[in-house]
C-alpha cells in the first residue's frame, strides 16, 4: 500500500502547468490555482479538471456548471498564490484584469491561454471531484512563457529573448 505521502512526494516531481480555474453564477465569482487539468480529447474538444471536495468554492463549480481554466504565463506566479490563498473570492479577483468569453465565467485577460467550459459530466474519487469539461471558446495570448510547479516551487518554461 502506498502511503499518502509518498504519493504527494512522488508527484511533487511531475511537472504541470499552473491554472485558476474560474465559474460565476448567482452566489458570485469564484476560483482557485490548479496543476491537475488535461486534455480528453479533440473531438469534440474536452479538458479534465480535478478540484478538492473540501473547497469552500466546491459547491459553486458543481451548481454552476461552467468553468474557464485560465493557464498562467511566467508572470502571473502573484495571480497563482492569490488564488491558492485565504483571500476571499472578491480580494482573489482584484488580482489581475478579467472578462468572459462564451459561458460569462471569468477569464484572465492576459493569460497564455483561456478555455471557457461547459461542465458535461461530474466524478466524485476519493477527496477530489473531477469535472470532465467540454470547450466551447479558446483564447490565446502573445506570450510565450509558462508558469509551472515542480518538486515543490515555481519555474518558467518557454522562449527567452536572446540579447
Amino acid at each position: 500500500m502506498v502511503e499518502a505521502t509518498d504519493f504527494r512526494d512522488a508527484m511533487s516531481l511531475l511537472t504541470s502547468a499552473v491554472s485558476v480555474i474560474t465559474t460565476t453564477g448567482m452566489s458570485g465569482r469564484y476560483g482557485f490555482t490548479a496543476s491537475a487539468v488535461c486534455s480528453v480529447t479533440d473531438t469534440p474538444p474536452t479538458l479534465l479538471v480535478c478540484m478538492n471536495r473540501a473547497s469552500s468554492s466546491h459547491v459553486h463549480f458543481v451548481d454552476n456548471k461552467i468553468l474557464s481554466v485560465n493557464v498562467l504565463s511566467a508572470d502571473h506566479q502573484h495571480i497563482s498564490k492569490a488564488f491558492s490563498s485565504k483571500l476571499s473570492p472578491e480580494e482573489r479577483f482584484k488580482h489581475g484584469a478579467w472578462s468572459e468569453l462564451e459561458t460569462g465565467a471569468p477569464v484572465l485577460d492576459d493569460a497564455l491561454v483561456n478555455f471557457d467550459c461547459e461542465i458535461d459530466q461530474i466524478q466524485e474519487v476519493g477527496t477530489h471531484t473531477i469535472f470532465i469539461c467540454r470547450i466551447v471558446a479558446v483564447q490565446q495570448s502573445g506570450h510565450d512563457q509558462s508558469l509551472v510547479y515542480f518538486n515543490r516551487a515555481y519555474h518558467q518554461v518557454g522562449q527567452t529573448e536572446l540579447a
